[in-house]
C-alpha cells in the first residue's frame, strides 16, 4: 500500500535550464539524467513526488550560479496526457489509481 501511495503522489514536471558555464552546466545535466528523462537540449521530464522535487531544487541550487536560470513546471495530469512530440503521444500519461476516494 506504501508503494500505490507513493506513485499516486507523483507529478510530472517539466525542467528546464539556462546555465552559463560549461562545468556547471555538466554537473546539472548528471544530476537531472539521474532523476528525469532528457527531452530536449536544457529540458527534462521528470516524474516526481513533492520530497523528490524539493531534493532535485536543492541539489540544482548548489550548482547553480546567480547568472544561472532554472525553470521547473508543474504539469497537472491531463496536461502531461496531452503532451505531444512530433505529432505521437509522448508517454506521459500517469496510471490511474484503481480506486479513487471522493
Amino acid at each position: 500500500m506504501g508503494k500505490e501511495l507513493e506513485h499516486a503522489d507523483r507529478h510530472w514536471y517539466l525542467v528546464s535550464y539556462d546555465i552559463r558555464d560549461q562545468r556547471r552546466w555538466r554537473k546539472a545535466y548528471k544530476v537531472l539524467c539521474g532523476t528525469g528523462e532528457w527531452v530536449q537540449y536544457s529540458l527534462f521530464r521528470c516524474h516526481l513526488n513533492r520530497t523528490e522535487l524539493e531534493g532535485l531544487r536543492w541539489r540544482l541550487e548548489k550548482i547553480l550560479a546567480q547568472e544561472d536560470d532554472l525553470l521547473i513546471i508543474h504539469l497537472c495530469p491531463s496536461c502531461a496526457a496531452r503532451v505531444q512530440i512530433r505529432g505521437e503521444r509522448a508517454g506521459w500519461e500517469q496510471d490511474r489509481p484503481r480506486f479513487e476516494i471522493l
